[in-house]
């Protein structure tokens, strides 16, 4: 079949790429170009640009390079427009609003996925190819896709695709989810392609150095917009009393130990940030414990959206091992999530993930930790 192919010049979606170009397919293959590295933004203190892995100038050459050596035509998507409203400029204010966020999540879903779709239909391919480490399957008998882990559960992706709809699942190919890294890596020794070695991204591809503050420092410069950021204010304990001064909201996250700032008998944690006060709730590792929160946006893949509670294993952050949880659903797309034995450090902004085994039956967003109001 004619498949088009979502290139991010690493190895994993090469080695995709390879897999389906010896299994017959034809092929298109499609680089982002989501971010610019050297706007002035992704810099070091210096002003000289950031090294990136991911999503950068050079991983646009990396992968037209794989495509020339595995013969298949090569186009670049210009989407830094979209990708900056619809990414970057959500990434910022979730911080500035106390939260934690996770930005892969909805780049996968409502932008690579939903442009590489369009693209796809545009150009007669049958499916979207990427190099996530997840599988999907058809069930004849619901009439639904299902989304599942991929089998190697150290680099499992499931977790950052359960936006999809079924429209997307059903367009979906991901070759990769049978397999190891080392299994892939050797698919592309095999094909001698350039990127076999190439080191692998950890970071967010827009901030390279992982120094989050620091990029919503210099974004909000960049766009005259400093007045926005949160100034110096009060950090309390959870009695209220104060205990010290912080930077700045958007420097700190909640289960955060090391940077606080404080002298103390005792270890002191993050444990909430308060954005309306301007103020950081500081507190010993007991305190971070919880076992309730609520999600927004939740949105059901094994399924259609129940209206009785459902019982599943419940991740609330990529590192996470997911626990047993009900999970009761209300009105406007959210829902009440209760653990069956207290969680660490539940954080407003991040991604929900509810597992049946390695099935993903759905995710949402976490927005508030204890109970709904």
């Amino acid at each position: 079949m004619k498949i088009a192919v979502a290139m991010s010049g690493g190895v994993d979606s090469s080695a995709a790429a390879a897999i389906l170009k010896e299994q017959g397919h034809d092929l298109v293959g499609f680089s982002m170009q989501l971010w610019n590295q050297r706007r002035g933004i992704s810099v070091d203190e210096n002003g000289n640009p950031l090294p990136s892995r991911c999503c950068s100038i050079d991983d646009v050459y990396d992968a037209r390079r794989v495509a020339e050596e595995l013969g298949f035509p090569f186009y670049v998507l210009n989407l830094e427009r979209e990708f900056e409203r619809n990414v970057v400029q959500p990434f910022v204010v979730s911080y500035l609003n106390g939260e934690t966020p996770i930005p892969c999540v909805s780049c996968n879903s409502r932008l690579k996925f939903a442009s590489l779709d369009a693209l796809a239909a545009s150009l007669g391919c049958e499916k979207v190819a990427t190099g996530h480490y997840a599988r999907v399957e058809f069930d004849q008998l619901a009439q639904r896709y299902r989304l599942f882990r991929g089998r190697n559960l150290q680099k499992d992706q499931s977790y950052f695709l359960w936006e999809l709809t079924q429209d997307q699942l059903a367009r979906s190919m991901f070759p990769l989810g049978e397999m190891s890294k080392p299994e892939v890596r050797e698919v592309a020794r095999e094909h001698q392609l350039a990127v076999a070695e190439k080191a692998e991204s950890q970071e967010i591809c827009f901030v390279p150095d992982g120094n989050y503050a620091g990029f919503i420092d210099r974004y909000l410069e960049a766009e005259d917009a400093r007045d926005r950021l949160p100034g110096q204010g009060q950090i309390v304990d959870a009695r209220g009393d104060i205990v010290g001064q912080h930077t700045g909201i958007h420097r700190y996250t909640i289960g955060q130990r090391r940077g606080i700032g404080i002298a103390n008998e005792r270890p002191l944690y993050v444990l909430s940030i308060d954005a309306q006060k301007n103020r950081i709730v500081v507190g010993g590792q007991d305190e971070l414990l919880s076992r309730e929160f609520t999600a927004a946006g939740v949105h059901w893949i094994a399924y259609d959206s129940p209206v009785t509670p459902v019982r599943a294993n419940v991740r609330v952050r990529y590192r996470h091992h997911e626990a047993p949880a009900t999970i009761t659903p209300l009105e406007n797309g959210r829902a009440h999530v209760v653990f069956d034995e207290p969680q660490r450090a539940i954080t407003p902004g991040q991604a929900t993930v509810f597992y049946r085994e390695d099935e993903v039956t759905g995710g949402g967003w976490i927005v508030k930790r204890g109970q709904e109001q």
